[in-house]
């Protein structure tokens, strides 16, 4: 039994959490969200707790296949923490802050679309997908990316940092706010 898998999870006031089989729908102040998971674990929402539970046996009562077990212990503590992390989301949601040094370098929003001006010869723009909110201080530096997904808020925060990833010797590029940076010698002239 999977250590963190076997420990329930408690729902907090006004979070709604819907299981029919291997499929969760999480509702909260913030949006919905839902997810299916691999066949063989199943969520059970009882008393005010989510509990996540994997099959032991096939149906006809016979040992599961090796590679079918560790599948499903795999999966088992992943599972809970993807129904925990569902419910954060609903409830306070998922931030991740970027900052943009260098001469020249900053952002600006334009609709749906981020434009990143990063020393290249024409601005690099990203497409915010949907459930994204993106926000840009005054001076274009500091850039939050917000939502209720923690893997998409994650996914859009490394995809605009994948463009110009802050860089050893001087520190100019984008990184992630408290983000330590290390730092390289640069050439010495004798």
């Amino acid at each position: 039994m999977s250590r963190i898998g076997k420990m329930p999870i408690d729902i907090p006031a006004g979070v709604t959490v819907n299981a029919k089989g291997n499929e969760v729908t999480v509702t909260g102040k913030l949006g919905e969200l839902t997810r299916t998971f691999v066949p063989g674990i199943t969520v059970v929402v009882a008393e005010g707790k989510v509990v996540v539970t994997r099959l032991e046996k096939r149906e006809d009562g016979r040992p599961l296949l090796k590679k079918d077990e560790i599948l499903l212990k795999g999966c088992h503590g992943l599972t809970r923490t993807l129904v925990r992390n569902m419910i954060e989301g609903v409830t306070t949601g998922y931030k991740k802050a970027l900052n943009i040094e260098g001469t020249g370098f900053k952002a600006a929003l334009q609709g749906q679309a981020l434009s990143l001006s990063l020393g290249f010869a024409s601005p690099k723009i990203y497409t915010i997908p949907e459930g994204i909110k993106v926000t840009v201080d005054a001076q274009g530096v500091n850039v939050t990316v917000e939502g209720i997904s923690k893997e998409l808020v994650g996914d859009v925060a490394a995809s605009i940092r994948r463009y110009y990833p802050a860089e050893p010797y001087k520190g100019k590029g984008i990184k992630y706010v408290g983000e330590q940076i290390r730092r390289k010698q640069g050439k010495t002239v004798a």
